[in-house]
Parts: structure tokens; sequence; C-alpha cells
């Protein structure tokens, strides 16, 4: 299985799109997939079900923080480089998807127990959030 069928694969499984994403990656990393999967839990449905950062745009935030982000407060050109390529995400992810924004993208706010409710009733997360995970996991792909 290449990356996007394993994020996918977690997505079904019933983790969220922010854990999909970084579930993915971890082995690569040298990260635990449980401690993956519990570090990157708070982002789904848009940071805690608010709606707001798609969380699979978050997912890759993390992914990209993993490979490229300081571990020393003076490495200044780690930290300019991960905020250079979260930027290219960010560009990257909306020219493809519309926006970043998980209340964008699902067409409701799913903050809202209205809204969740519409999302679930119209089968939004199932049929549109897999190929928002897809499209993360290959602009990273393309970018790490």
């Amino acid at each position: 299985m290449d990356k996007a069928e394993i994020a996918q694969a977690y997505f079904k499984e019933g983790f969220s799109c922010s854990q999909a994403v970084m579930g993915a990656f971890s082995r690569e990393f040298g990260l635990d997939p449980a401690l993956a999967l519990k570090i990157s839990q708070p982002f789904g449905g848009g940071i805690a079900r608010r709606g707001e950062t798609c969380g699979a745009v978050s997912g890759a935030f993390l992914v990209i923080g993993l490979k490229h982000g300081r571990s020393r407060a003076e490495d200044v050109e780690s930290r300019d480089k991960t905020y250079a390529l979260v930027r290219e995400f960010i560009q990257r992810f909306t020219e493809k998807c519309g926006s970043a924004q998980c209340r964008t993208l699902l067409g409701c706010d799913i903050s809202t127990d209205e809204g969740l409710k519409l999302a679930h009733d119209r089968g939004l997360v199932d049929s549109r959030c897999p190929g928002f995970i897809r499209t993360a996991v290959e602009i990273l792909e393309e970018i790490l």
C-alpha cells in the first residue's frame, strides 16, 4: 500500500483526517504509530471539531514538522524551511481543494450540533474527506 492508501485505511477504521495523515507517515520518521495517532487526534474535525483548519492539513503540518522542524532554538534555518513548506502546502492544497478550512470544504459548520448532523446525514465526511486526505498525502510526498 502507498501512503495515501494507508492514510485512507486509517480514516476508514474511524480515525480522523489528521490522524490518518500523521499515521501514514509516522514510521518513516521513527514515530510509533500509536503515539502519532494520539498526538494528531486533537486536530480532527478542523481542530477539535471546530470546523477550522482541515484535519488533513493539520496532520500534514505535523509531518512537515517531523521532517524539518527545529529542535534547537537557534536553528532558524530549520524554522524558516518548515514555515516555507507549510506555506507551500497551504497554497497547493487550497488550489486543489478550494480551501484549507474544514467548514468550507464540507459546506457546513460541524462545530454546531445542526451542522454535524447535516454532515453525517448527507455523508459529507465519508464522501469528501478521503479525497482531502489523499490530496494532503500526495502534496506531502511531492514537497518532502
